[in-house]
């Protein structure tokens, strides 16, 4: 019988799903070499593999979905791929802006805001308000983001809350530090899936899966569909999550 059911019957009956999975996109420019084109059309490529996993997540009974869209060290590459990702940033958000309400999708956009020029600064504030009463699956994209940095920034609005004597300096403990990020809120990721085979963390989210489990596939971002998403669950369905403790027995 087992045989016969679809990947989303099978997760469906496979346990609990994950409440927050969080995606490493990676291999888009392999992708696009593998093929002879540019790198931008990998990542243009990707775009519709990031619509495909959201509703996947939608009908799988995923809540959060964090999407790791572009890294403070990415501004490093060529000046064309960056501006490049910029206008794909922005048509993405004048593509998917109306399904994602109507799907009830929340989108928000975290990372430094302060190095995004005017036009996809503007884009980023256009999806947040027009998606804002979506209930269905919060998607975080995170863009012009590094997890020391982040936390470096957390510590740092602790620092100043004690300086303004909001807060005194003993009561500094790891849920403070947690509610200064710019996850405070939300749960930890269950499950963490990166692209392309790469066996690293790449400076993502690294307070926030101090307990995550992970998936490591070599398909390439632009080849991932719901199906793949729908495969991490079912193995992530099968692991004993401990969080430190011994079980019985």
């Amino acid at each position: 019988m087992s045989g016969t059911q679809s990947p989303l019957e099978r997760i469906r009956q496979g346990g609990r799903i994950p409440a927050h999975v969080a995606v490493i996109m990676d291999g888009n420019g392999r992708w696009a070499r593998a093929r002879g084109l540019p790198r931008f059309r990998g990542h243009a490529a990707g775009m519709d593999s990031v619509r495909d996993v959201i509703e996947g997540a939608i009908q799988a009974g995923v809540s959060w979905l964090t999407l790791f869209a572009f890294s403070q060290e990415n501004w490093s590459r060529p000046a064309r791929e960056v501006a490049s990702l910029m206008r794909l940033l922005q048509r993405y958000v004048a593509k998917e802006r109306d399904e994602l309400k109507r799907q009830g999708v929340r989108v928000r956009v975290f990372g430094d805001r302060s190095r995004l020029s005017a036009g996809p600064s503007s884009s980023i504030e256009e999806i947040e308000a027009a998606t804002a009463g979506g209930a269905t699956l919060n998607l975080n994209l995170m863009v012009s983001y590094g997890s020391r940095a982040e936390i470096a920034r957390a510590a740092r609005r602790l620092a100043e809350r004690v300086r303004r004597g909001e807060i005194p300096l003993e009561s500094i403990d790891e849920r403070a530090l947690a509610g200064e990020l710019y996850t405070a809120g939300m749960p930890d990721p269950d499950l963490l899936i990166r692209t392309s085979g790469e066996l690293r963390i790449s400076n993502f989210l690294l307070w926030q899966l101090a307990y995550t489990e992970l998936y490591i596939t070599p398909v390439l971002w632009p080849d991932f569909r719901r199906e793949h998403l729908f495969e991490s669950i079912h193995e992530y369905q099968k692991r004993d999550r401990r969080f430190g403790r011994v079980t019985a027995g």
